[in-house]
């Protein structure tokens, strides 16, 4: 698989090493576009891959183009791509809020590819949700497929709409994970834990109850009533969270983040 990066930042950057590291395409088969000079010697240095500063060069030959720059860069690199792909090339984009139509209009180019990873693909454990226009090849979907199962789950879905509300929940949601197991510790501190005794006793809180779930298969509600006793203290703390609003904040924050995401999109 030959395999094209246009900017090669921090997810571009997860996508090459997992590739690379799960043997679906070696360094002499990547090439990647990216305009700051440091770090296209970074990446070259780094994982061995081909480098260069003109879109079009880094796309020449390649099975996937990947469009991984930020979304405000992308109408300079697709200046630098239109008319220069093949009907044969799949364009996969993991830009936020840039829509299919935004980028076939663009492009010129009919089969896309677009998936909303999140950032714990760096370490391969992340949530990518993707879609594909019906131009792009079962053989090429499978590519895609492979591709993104290097940064951790993916799931493909037949509506782009699917997109924005994965924006919302996986993509956006590291960081409500992240400001829960900070709240978390911040409580255990006020209550007189060291805080670095309190931030081991929450991740692997956090990390375990994840994994407890995902291994059981069982319905959340189930779980959450194994560890609460009838009158114990995981009863009060549980009715504190609720006369917080806690389920309400969360379906607030999603909502939220939903409207932005559409909004992004026009």
């Amino acid at each position: 698989m030959k395999l094209a990066f246009i900017g090669g930042g921090m997810m571009g950057e997860a996508i090459i090493a997992g590739v690379i590291n799960h043997n679906l395409a070696t360094p002499s088969d990547i090439s990647v576009c990216e305009i700051v000079a440091l770090r296209r010697e970074y990446l070259s240095s780094t994982h061995g891959v081909r480098v260069t500063d003109d879109a079009g060069t880094a796309a020449s030959g390649a099975d996937i183009v990947v469009l991984a720059v930020k979304p405000q860069e992308f109408p300079a690199a697709a200046k630098g791509l239109a008319g220069s792909l093949s009907d044969a090339q799949t364009v996969m984009s993991i830009m936020a809020g840039v829509t299919i139509g935004s980028i076939q209009a663009a492009l010129s180019h009919p089969a896309l590819a677009r998936a909303i990873p999140n950032t714990p693909a760096q370490i391969g454990e992340g949530m990518t949700v993707w879609t594909a226009t019906p131009t792009v090849s079962e053989a090429g979907r499978e590519a895609v497929a492979g591709v993104l199962s290097v940064l951790g789950h993916e799931i493909y879905v037949s509506d782009e709409k699917y997109i924005d509300m994965a924006t919302a929940v996986s993509s956006s949601g590291p960081a409500y994970v992240f400001l829960v197991i900070e709240a978390m510790i911040d409580a255990a501190v006020h209550i007189g834990l060291r805080r670095d005794m309190a931030q081991t006793m929450v991740l692997q809180t956090v990390l375990g109850s994840a994994r407890y779930a995902q291994a059981t298969g069982k319905p959340l509600a189930e779980l959450r009533n194994q560890v609460t006793s009838p009158g114990g203290t995981t009863t009060e703390g549980l009715l504190a969270l609720e006369d917080a609003g806690l389920r309400a904040a969360f379906t607030r924050a999603i909502l939220a983040a939903y409207e932005k995401a559409k909004k992004l999109g026009g």
